[in-house]
């Protein structure tokens, strides 16, 4: 049974053959006398069928070719949509210890040298899983999607954001984290042709506005030389999770990130020779610490549960829960790196909570 991509997939209902039968039924589904029933095939396509006078909700069948036997997946159930959410919100607070933790990588490696170490220790981690589970290699088709997951989230936003935080603070920074929801949902909606609800666009945006001036404000509303940077990451990262977020609903979500730090690997592990050769290296305990979660957890646990809980919610919805990641970053930057919090932070994250409900519901 081929999963299907939550985020993207219209509902329908496609039927392979006659006969089919649906998940959970105990023979062969019979129309109520005095109901109407259409439906329509063709093969290898997704066909719709109908059945007036019921209210209850009609299970997903599909296939993948004329000569394939009928598999039937049921809509996403609550349980599935809160176990998505659940996920999705773990790589959020994953990816809002990636600033703290690139700092403390920062005092021991350059950031060209921690980039490239990091992906190749993140690479070779996937590809431990993918051996151990004797994944096959992803379809041709696949992996033009992968390259740009590749491009985006592995390379592009770790080395774009590493030579930021060389002169903009954790703060600052996440003004353009705090961007990356509203900027992730705008790819989605060009690369699906779905376009979410005014709700969801009005909670998104408000959402956006508070995170954009709480941490403008925490930084004193100064522009830093690192804002290019910043900006660049923001657009391939929200590119990234776009692509990986719709090969999530194609294959694991674990996979997805898995093979794209694979592609990366011969790369990395050249870049890593080089940057190490002609940057510095000063190792010390938050150094090592650093480098261990930026690899080992906000690149490959992150990005893992990440994708698996777009694939169950939907790109759209599961980006505006990192709304909530600014906020996460500053809480960490006073944990971990001393920065003192304002009394405005309490305020601003109830605010953005509210955000995050309004467009859980909304449709999309």
């Amino acid at each position: 049974m081929r999963t299907h991509d939550s985020a993207t997939a219209p509902d329908a209902i496609a039927v392979t053959g006659p006969g089919a039968r649906t998940a959970g039924a105990s023979g062969p589904s019979t129309p109520a006398p005095g109901s109407r029933a259409a439906a329509s095939q063709a093969p290898g396509s997704g066909s719709r069928a109908a059945v007036a006078g019921s209210r209850t909700a009609a299970p997903r069948v599909s296939d993948s070719g004329p000569d394939s036997r009928a598999t039937v997946s049921r809509a996403p159930a609550p349980d599935s949509r809160r176990r998505g959410t659940l996920l999705a919100g773990l790589g959020v607070v994953a990816f809002s210890l990636t600033f703290p933790s690139t700092v403390w990588g920062l005092e021991s490696f350059g950031p060209w040298s921690l980039v490239a170490v990091r992906s190749t220790l993140a690479a070779l981690l996937a590809g431990v899983f993918l051996l151990a589970g004797r994944v096959p290699l992803p379809e041709r088709r696949h992996w033009a999607g992968l390259a740009v997951v590749a491009g985006g989230v592995v390379i592009g936003f770790p080395l774009l954001t590493s030579l930021a935080l060389q002169t903009s603070t954790t703060s600052h920074a996440a003004v353009v984290v705090g961007l990356l929801p509203l900027t992730t949902a705008a790819f989605a909606a060009l690369r699906t042709g779905r376009r979410p609800s005014r709700t969801f666009w009005i909670a998104a945006v408000s959402g956006a506005v508070v995170v954009l001036g709480f941490t403008l404000a925490e930084s004193g509303g100064a522009l830093s030389t690192g804002d290019l940077y910043l900006f660049g990451a923001l657009l391939v990262c929200a590119a990234g999770y776009t692509e990986g977020g719709r090969l999530a609903g194609l294959m694991p979500g674990w996979q997805v990130i898995g093979w794209a730090l694979v592609l990366c690997l011969p790369l990395m592990v050249a870049a890593s020779a080089v940057a190490l050769s002609l940057e510095p290296v000063r190792l010390n305990a938050h150094g090592v610490i650093g480098l261990v979660w930026v690899a080992a957890g906000s690149t490959f646990f992150g990005l893992y549960v990440w994708y698996r809980g777009m694939a169950a919610i939907g790109i759209p919805k599961a980006s505006q829960l990192q709304l909530a990641q600014p906020l996460l970053t500053l809480v960490w930057s006073v944990t971990l790196l001393g920065e003192t919090l304002s009394p405005a932070a309490p305020v601003a994250a109830v605010a953005v909570l509210v955000c995050i409900a309004v467009t859980q519901r909304s449709k999309s």
